[in-house]
């Protein structure tokens, strides 16, 4: 039996989607038994939430005032703790999970896994290399511990149909004290997260501005979209860093993809390979973004969105 601990990700009282595709991955490890961990200062409402998800059998809730803020120092140490009973270590490859996963395994000893896109056995996966144009397959030594993120993008939710019990535990571990949170920027604006929204309206460097961003967003708010950006547009300054898709940015699948003004260079298409239909609105009909749309208008951004965003009124 392989028994599998993934770290739950979630804040203001809601567990993010990324943990339910953790879970779609973690149920393809042949015999596996399936706990969710969460850390916090106050995991109730999340771990309601982790207890639907099909397939899971536990919902381990670590409440402590030191897990109040997500801080990887401070988790990762109550992680490698715990992980002693568990054979497979997994955590999603967010922000969130990039930045715990790697100390865990070094705290445990071993080699992390990244971005599992496929699950083979128990100790043999894939993963993506050189931008997503090759599969790499990596094999773990037989009874060693496996520690690895799993690439949210290439698996589905898992269903709320579950009904896990739901423990609170406590956990000896040398808490450091040299990580201590500060503050929090967002810049939230009321829209979906962009690595869980279903719909993503993203804008290149041909918008030419941040003030004819205010395009996209004007269009994004009516159809209930998240704003990304290529990374041309966030070097030129038209977009927030957390705003970038591709390969130094987010991976994300939505159901549906807009690219507007953005030529589909090869980092870009990496990030959004995984959605499920993709628009690209560009004035040049040579761009290689309309290679990999399902739906391509050649046109002027200037013309279109107004005439768009009319439709949508």
């Amino acid at each position: 039996m392989s028994r599998v601990l993934i770290v739950g990700e979630h804040a203001s009282g809601r567990l993010n989607a990324s943990t339910a595709k953790c879970v779609t991955c973690a149920a393809a490890i042949p015999g596996a038994e399936l706990a969710i961990a969460l850390f916090g200062d106050d995991t109730a409402a999340p771990a309601t939430d982790a207890a639907r998800l099909a397939g899971v059998a536990r919902v381990l809730r670590f409440d402590h005032a030191a897990n109040t803020h997500a801080l990887a120092a401070v988790i990762a140490p109550q992680v490698a703790a715990i992980a002693a009973d568990f054979t497979h270590v997994l955590g999603p490859s967010t922000t969130f999970g990039k930045d715990l996963m790697p100390r865990v395994a070094a705290l445990i000893g071993v080699t992390q896994v990244s971005d599992i896109m496929a699950v083979e056995s128990a100790s043999r996966f894939r993963r993506p290399v050189y931008a997503g144009n090759a599969i790499l397959t990596v094999e773990i030594t037989a009874g060693r511990k496996v520690v690895a993120t799993v690439r949210t993008a290439s698996f589905e939710a898992a269903p709320s149909s579950g009904s896990a019990v739901v423990e609170s535990r406590k956990v000896e571990a040398s808490i450091p004290t040299h990580t201590r949170f500060v503050s929090l920027s967002s810049a939230d604006a009321g829209r979906p997260d962009l690595q869980s929204a279903r719909i993503v309206l993203s804008g290149g460097r041909a918008l030419g501005s941040s003030d004819n961003f205010k395009l996209l967003y004007s269009i994004a708010d009516k159809l209930g979209a998240a704003v990304g950006a290529s990374r041309a547009a966030v070097d030129a300054g038209y977009a927030a860093n957390d705003m970038q898709v591709g390969q130094t940015g987010k991976i994300i699948a939505p159901d549906l993809y807009i690219a507007v003004g953005i030529s589909g260079a090869i980092q870009h298409l990496t990030g959004i390979k995984d959605a499920r239909t993709i628009v690209a609105i560009n004035k040049d009909s040579e761009a290689p973004i309309f290679e990999i749309a399902d739906y391509g208008l050649v046109g002027d951004l200037f013309t279109v969105l107004p005439e768009l965003e009319k439709l949508l009124s």
